[in-house]
Parts: C-alpha cells; structure tokens; sequence
C-alpha cells in the first residue's frame, strides 16, 4: 500500500504555480514573477493538488515587502552585489535572488525549506532571464554557509525562527560575509543588532499585510 504523497515533483509544482498564479510586474521593479491574487485559495489549493496536508503556506506566491525592499537597494547598489557569491536565504519566490542576477551578481543561490520554492524561483529566474542556483535545506544550524553577500528578506516574522536568523546571520558576518537584511517592521526584528541603510515605501496587498502600502527599510550588519 502506497504512503500518502506529502510532496510534488518539480514538474508537478511548475506547473501547479503556472496553472494557480499570473506573472506580474512587481511595483516599482524591473521584475515579474508568478504571483497569486488571493492567499486562501492559492493555500486550499496547493493543500488539494499537491499534498494531503500539513503544506507550507504558500509564501513563494507573493513579493513580500521586506524582499521589495531589498530587492530596490540591491538594484540600486549594484556594486554591492556584482560579480559576487550571493545567497538569498528563505528566498521564497526567489524575488531578491533575481534582483542580486539581474545586478551582476557572479552566482547567486536561493535556499528554502519549502520545496515549493525550488519550482518557484526556477520559474521566475526564467521569466526574467537570469540564472539562480537552489539550495534546499535548514541552513540555520552549523558551520556559516560561505558567500560573500548573504540577503534576507521577511526572516523575522516568528519569536524562534527570529532568534536562529539572528544568530546565523551574526556567524555569517563574523566570517566576512556582507549581510542586508529587507524587513517591513515585524516584531521580532532585532533593531539592536542591525544598522539601518535605506527606507523604501512598497506597494503590497491586504492579502498578506495590513496596509496595501508598507515602509519596509534595508538594514545590514
């Protein structure tokens, strides 16, 4: 007796995000990705079509504001990022790591724990022509992965998750590795640790914020 199918092929998650999203322009970037219109029904039916439960929310589906943030600073500082190893971490849609490409970066690396997010970003690394590595995976605990840039974007939106960020994110930078972190004001975001560089107002949707429009601001290490 076959066990309960818990997990997509990629063929099959590719083709669920184009049936389930639209490729949209993302407000105030050179950007599109596939995108969903509401959060329920893209949630109910990665939830039917793909898994018999207990899916990750679907936030590939969406550009979040801190990834808006960031991905405008990154564009607008190229020299940050060009002609070196970045690493989106908790890349979601892949937003920022397309940003990081479309800016010159040498190789960029998109990690996630969604296996959702492999599709996600190899789709819109696509529609915007651009080359992105994936790396799946808990990066979390252990050695610092070693990249010259690492960005992440909407990271501190839970207590716990917030505190294993935080401190990867500090071993990274004690090992050389430049750190910008996108974040529209969540809670938990460690304002003590971190030093404010840029302040974007982002176009977003009351689908997943509580404001169509969000300050988010760029911060690094």
């Amino acid at each position: 007796m076959q066990g309960k199918r818990t997990i997509a092929t990629l063929a099959e998650a590719k083709a669920f995000i184009r049936a389930n999203t639209r490729a949209a322009s993302v407000p105030g970037l050179p950007i599109r990705i596939y995108t969903a219109d509401e959060l329920t029904p893209i949630w109910e039916a990665t939830e039917k079509d793909l898994a018999e439960a207990n899916v990750a929310p679907p936030f590939w589906a969406f550009p979040w504001a801190g990834g808006q943030a960031l991905s405008r600073y990154v564009l607008d500082n190229p020299d940050l990022v060009r002609g070196k190893l970045v690493l989106d971490l908790a890349s979601g849609s892949g937003l920022v790591a397309v940003a990081a490409a479309l800016a010159g970066a040498a190789q960029v690396v998109a990690n996630d724990i969604d296996p959702m997010c492999e599709a996600a970003v190899a789709l819109n690394a696509e529609l915007n022509a651009v080359s992105i590595d994936y790396l799946g995976g808990n990066l979390l605990d252990g050695d610092p992965p070693d990249y010259d840039v690492i960005l992440a974007a909407d990271v501190f939106y839970e207590q716990t998750p917030a505190r294993l960020f935080r401190a990867m994110l500090e071993r990274c930078h004690a090992n050389g590795s430049l750190i910008l972190a996108g974040d529209p004001g969540r809670t938990y975001f460690p304002r003590d640790t971190f030093r404010q560089v840029a302040e974007y107002d982002v176009t977003t949707t009351t689908e997943i914020e509580n404001n169509p429009v969000k300050s988010a601001r760029v911060w690094t290490l």
